[in-house]
């Protein structure tokens, strides 16, 4: 069988944006997204991210050139996802919750030629664009605007509007029938994420066409999404492009529910009004919904998947109790989604709810994308006891792994050698082959000789109803060398 080798009809690249098209031909009546009182069908959205990705190429951007984007989660925000790549572009979603020396930052190390703001966020980008050193080049400006929104004043320091464009505007001037191409190579990068850089500079993650296409599938097959959920935007989609979801919902045919900001009785609203199926969010996101006060049952189940921090089993009991069904899963930026999942076994369904709650606040085993997930001795490389207390560094080989850190081969080279990524955070692997995050490497306590995981702690203080949000951090002690701090 030597002979038989790749071609052109058996090699096309692999990219999640042909997704959409395939939603315009096969539910083009249908709703794609719904925002405050506009509904779009697919076809209509598939046409404005033609025009868009038309508009961006006419200013100037070429393929590879990466263009920002700092917004919140309206259905600009989901356009730009597929408009920024069919255009040849690389999509970089900002944090919008990232001061303005961090914002410039971010858009001089990624040399961004276009940014797309949201109105509300304009004033932050004007002054860090002001941060920018003498002579260094500043990327053209598109605003994103509200039917209502008030035009942002000039800056100070200027005279003129410094937006080239308003965003309808972009849509408007289009090209409906705008050709876009899959790449060349399906390794080209797609997009580009920076870390929260809460313990260290932000990095640039550079996620290629391929490996988004993979945990894109992955995502849907793990959580077992069917045709047309309604999927409500309560993750921020600036997290690692949303965990695969803008483009795993056009592959299913879904509804996106947009919403600016989260509100705990609005998203209560929201669910009801337009049959929400499914939804995701970190496990802050689960305190708040079980905090609402007087809140009853949903009428019908939610699935909802959370990730991030372990959920506290008192948080996960509440949440259950209201009618949502949660899955936990594990990801990072640099897997551009979760890549390990707590799969759930039907014989637990027997179990009391407090061990049910236990079980399910593991991350659990690998997806069907990852080809292996292990926790290893961080000195040796060689994988812990499963013993469920043995400690030791997660680590992950697979198709959706990085291309690496943007303009950092020191800090791609540190994080992926032996053929693994090592990913910083601390894990026990079980007896049942389930493993169970207790920190990250940098957050763990050392104190009176004993390594104690912030994790557990927050998860004691979770238990108490009062306890909105908890977070764990280490102060010196003179007697035992570090001691525990609760914020």
């Amino acid at each position: 069988m030597e002979e038989l080798k790749p071609t052109p009809a058996n090699s096309s690249p692999l990219s999640p944006l042909g997704f959409l098209d395939r939603a315009a031909t096969v539910y083009g009546d249908c709703p794609s997204v719904i925002y405050e009182h506009t509904t779009y069908t697919w076809s209509q959205t598939h046409r404005r991210c033609l025009r868009v990705a038309s508009s961006i190429s006419s200013l100037g951007v070429r393929r590879g050139h990466v263009v920002s984007v700092l917004s919140p989660n309206i259905p600009a925000m989901y356009e730009l996802h597929f408009a920024v790549p069919m255009s040849g572009a690389v999509l970089n979603t900002i944090n919008t919750r990232l001061d303005t020396r961090t914002v410039s930052l971010l858009l001089r190390h990624s040399q961004s030629k276009l940014l797309f703001v949201d109105h509300t966020l304009s004033s932050l980008v004007l002054d860090a664009l002001h941060l920018f050193p003498p002579n260094t080049p500043t990327p053209l400006l598109v605003l994103i605007a509200d039917d209502d929104a008030p035009a942002p004043a000039p800056h100070p320091n200027s005279d003129s509007s410094p937006f080239c464009a308003t965003y309808e505007e972009m849509v408007e001037s289009g090209d409906p029938d705008f050709q876009w191409t899959l790449p060349e190579d399906e390794w080209d990068p797609m997009t580009l994420n920076y870390t929260s850089g809460t313990t260290s500079s932000p990095k640039g993650v550079v996620h290629c066409h391929r490996g988004l296409f993979i945990i894109t599938v992955n995502s849907l097959l793990d959580w077992a999404v069917p045709r047309q959920p309604v999927y409500l935007w309560t993750l921020p989609m600036f997290h690692a492009n949303g965990w695969s979801y803008p483009y795993g919902i056009a592959a299913v045919g879904g509804t996106n529910v947009c919403v600016r900001k989260f509100d705990a009785p609005v998203i209560y609203d929201l669910i009801r009004r337009h049959g929400v199926t499914h939804m995701c969010g970190a496990p802050v996101v689960l305190n708040m919904l079980t905090n609402v006060p007087n809140s009853e049952p949903l009428r019908n189940p939610v699935q909802i998947m959370t990730a991030g921090a372990p959920p506290p089993a008192a948080v996960l009991s509440r949440t259950e109790s209201l009618g949502f069904v949660v899955s936990h899963g594990y990801g990072l930026t640099e897997t551009a989604g979760l890549v390990v999942s707590c799969a759930w076994k039907p014989g637990w369904n027997k179990l009391p709810a407090t061990e049910r709650a236990r079980l399910k606040s593991r991350q659990g085993v690998r997806t069907v994308a990852m080809t292996r997930v292990d926790v290893v001795d961080p000195d040796t490389g060689l994988p812990v006891k499963r013993d469920g207390s043995s400690l030791g560094e997660v680590v992950f080989r697979g198709g959706c792994v990085m291309l690496g850190y943007l303009k950092d081969p020191k800090g791609t080279a540190s994080c992926m050698k032996d053929g693994w990524f090592y990913t910083g955070d601390v894990a026990v692997m079980h007896p049942d082959g389930y493993l169970e995050i207790k920190d990250r490497s940098k957050d763990v306590i050392i104190s009176g000789g004993e390594n104690l995981s912030s994790v557990e702690v927050e998860s004691v203080l979770y238990t108490n109803s009062a306890v909105n949000e908890a977070a764990v951090v280490a102060r010196p002690d003179e007697f035992w060398g570090r001691h525990r701090a609760r914020l």
